[in-house]
């Protein structure tokens, strides 16, 4: 097997059981939704997009079986070929990654959440109960933020979100890039030009924020 024989094999496996996941998904869940939540699924919306890539792995496949032994001299065309599709959507591609994973891939609950609305650049929701709570993780979300102790601004990173739609709330959890011990659970407002975050100074809110956290494999 040829290096682009063998990279086009891999690619079809990966993202084929990505489509055909989601395909299943949308299959089994539409007859339940409305149209308007259609569109608002970031992954019935995206899916033309793996949809062309997975046709495009296949049938560069196809040419490279009719061309046999000729095509370890063309290999790399067709290599280039997907890579180049790849490159120009990779933004679908990645999300539509997260979506696979995602506890709303298969939900047909009448959502009260911000559901795909909420959702950030590869980012899933990793658990809901489908009635107060759900909690998001995130594949490359940091923030820069103010370090009360040192007063310095530091890097953080968003280990996950969660969203209260009873209180019509959103929290986010912090740990500092420099020192994993320094974390932080906050307020989060999400702007149309940046984000706000808020003390959290009721106690009982925030160990019911914590214990949820603690039980979510982020």
């Amino acid at each position: 097997m040829g290096k682009a024989e063998e990279f086009l094999k891999e690619e079809r496996k990966y993202y084929g059981k990505i489509y055909a996941e989601i395909s299943f998904a949308i299959d089994n869940t539409s007859t339940f939704l409305s149209e308007e939540d259609k569109k608002k699924r970031k992954f019935i919306v995206k899916l033309p997009s793996i949809k062309n890539y997975v046709d495009i792995i296949e049938a560069s496949l196809g040419e490279l079986k009719q061309e046999g032994l000729r095509s370890i001299f063309k290999g790399d065309k067709y290599t280039s070929l997907v890579k180049s599709y790849k490159s120009d959507n990779e933004a679908s591609l990645k999300q539509l990654e997260k979506c696979y994973s995602c506890s709303c891939l298969n939900c047909i609950s009448l959502c009260k959440f911000e559901s795909c609305h909420g959702c950030r650049e590869a980012s899933n929701i990793e658990s809901c109960d489908h009635k107060k709570i759900n909690v998001s993780k995130y594949t490359s979300f940091t923030i820069d933020l103010i370090n009360s102790k040192s007063g310095r601004m530091d890097k953080y990173k968003v280990l996950a979100t969660l969203e209260d739609c009873n209180k019509n709330k959103k929290y986010i959890i912090l740990q500092n890039l420099k020192d994993f011990n320094d974390k932080y659970i906050l307020y989060y407002d999400t702007g149309i030009h940046e984000d706000t975050y808020g003390e959290i100074k009721d106690v009982e809110e925030f160990d019911y924020i914590l214990t949820t956290f603690e039980e979510v494999d982020v």
